[in-house]
């Protein structure tokens, strides 16, 4: 781990060393911030002591972060813009990552400050948006193509309608219990509170099956927040270390002569295949494969043009040739064949959405997209270990503002068993699943929507205050983090 620094001057040293603090200091409040989401319901129907709650939900989330996988650290990354992602040196590299990383700390810690559930997810991908957006202004750049559209609507997609599935899936789930599992004594204490089986039963504890059931879903949203929201440090941690020590991270050097087959052979396939629909695609595949190989300086600005792809595949091949790790080549080298290969995978991803590709040549391209960037697109073990371990030791803190507000203040009357259990199964399985696929969702949005979900089904209501207050927080999160990060990476930038 300490061989990053090796080679860095010294005020570069110090820079990245408190780049990645910032990034470790991030999902430690990514952490508190989020844990209510898997402890407030276990708490508040008594399932579980708040102590053992929340060291449960820091292991889980700790083994969420580690096996969790690379989908949704990269869906982040790939919002920005494509030329950005190639041409990021040591300087704008720590502008843009220090910008993002102090909108999106400044607007969790005050969310968190005053017990608001707001979305860690929005405030980052707002936080990256500004920054494209500002990078865009600064370099008199398009300011559509400063932003990675397709992917951005995909993402926006996806946190714009996971609260409603919440809502929606919690409800019918209560609905459901409410209609087939009450009608004697025995089914009927899943829907009381813990104030009322006391007072019914001498008993606060919910029943052993149903306490079963709160403690397994709050494991699974606590596996579902780390698999998820975890990735996101692992993106903005490997953009760090390629932006400012590029030698030993802009490709995985302990890669072996099996992934690096895996490229040659997939830039094999996609030069087939791009020479086969010429025709078809001539906007997207260029004519001219003859042009000579770009100068290899890391200084240099690298465009990705799209038209030729084919001369990006045969440079490609060309530096990959014979190679069984990439030792070889001089870092000059590693960063032009990372651009090379972003920018292969970037022309691919946009055959895919040409109406002539047929569905099964979509699914065809996305896998050979996925064996070009194996190299490029990964995390070193150490990375993964020290946010897995930043985001359980920052949920075992600072959980109690936002806990408070999901267990008392969404609802008009305290949480039932049934209510528990139906949010907490909903979040861990929306949030599981938009893991699985690569999306980025907010946990707590997802969570919250879910607990008034179910409390307007099951009749109690909701407390108008504080649904407007998470309203309010979901509707501001993106414009703030937007204006935030754009405003810290255009001061950042007059200063350097």
């Amino acid at each position: 781990m300490l061989n990053i620094f090796a080679g860095l001057e010294i005020h570069t040293a110090l820079m990245l060393g408190l780049a990645l603090l910032f990034v470790l200091f991030y999902e430690a409040i990514n952490g508190f911030h989020d844990t209510a989401n898997a402890v407030a319901t276990v708490i508040y129907t008594r399932a579980m002591r708040e102590q053992l709650a929340v060291v449960m939900a820091g292991v889980f989330n700790f083994l969420g972060v580690v096996l969790g996988g690379l989908s949704v650290a990269y869906a982040i990354v790939h919002l920005l813009p494509t030329d950005l992602l190639l041409n990021i040196n040591s300087t704008h590299g720590l502008a843009m990552m220090f910008s993002v990383l102090l909108a999106a700390i400044i607007w969790n810690l005050g969310t968190w400050y005053f017990g608001i559930p707001a979305s860690s997810s929005h405030t980052l991908i707002g936080s990256i948006i500004g920054v494209g957006l500002t990078n865009a202004i600064v370099t008199d750049s398009s300011i559509v193509d400063a932003l990675n559209l397709p992917k951005m609507i995909q993402i926006f997609l996806s946190l714009i309608l996971s609260p409603l599935v919440g809502l929606v899936l919690a409800g019918a789930m209560i609905f459901f219990l409410r209609r087939f599992w009450s009608g004697n004594k025995k089914r009927e204490r899943i829907h009381l509170t813990p104030a009322e089986r006391e007072k019914k039963d001498g008993k606060r504890k919910p029943p052993f099956w149903t306490r079963i059931m709160l403690i397994l879903s709050a494991i699974g949203v606590s596996f579902s927040h780390g698999a998820n929201d975890g990735q996101k440090g692992i993106g903005l941690l490997m953009l760090v270390l390629i932006g400012v020590a590029p030698a030993g991270f802009v490709v995985d050097m302990s890669a072996n002569g099996y992934e690096i087959s895996r490229t040659r052979d997939a830039l094999g396939h996609l030069e087939q295949y791009y020479q086969n629909h010429r025709d078809a695609i001539p906007h997207i595949v260029g004519q001219n494969n003859n042009d000579p190989l770009p100068a290899m300086s890391t200084s240099t600005e690298y465009h990705c043009d799209n038209s030729r792809a084919l001369v990006a595949i045969s440079h490609s091949q060309q530096m990959l040739s014979g190679l069984d790790n990439y030792e070889p080549l001089v870092p000059e080298q590693r960063s032009q064949l990372r651009r090379l290969l972003l920018c292969v995978a970037d022309t691919a991803a946009k055959v895919t959405k040409l109406p002539e590709t047929t569905s099964q040549d979509k699914r065809y391209i996305k896998e050979l997209r996925e064996d070009v960037l194996v190299t490029v697109e990964y995390a070193p073990i150490w990375i993964i270990i020290s946010v897995a371990l930043a985001l359980a030791l920052g949920t075992m803190v600072g959980w109690r503002r936002v806990a408070v507000t999901i267990g008392e203040k969404i609802g008009k009357k305290g949480m039932t068993y049934a209510q528990g259990v139906s949010a907490q199964l909903t979040a861990a399985l929306s949030i599981g699943v938009a893991s699985y696929t690569g999306m980025p969702v907010s946990t707590t949005q997802v969570l919250s929507s879910a607990v008034a979900g179910t409390m307007l089904v099951d009749g109690g209501g909701v407390q108008s205050k504080t649904v407007k207050s998470i309203f309010l927080a979901w509707a501001l999160t993106l414009p703030v983090a937007v204006i935030l990060s754009g405003t810290l990476y255009w001061i950042a930038l007059k200063l350097i």
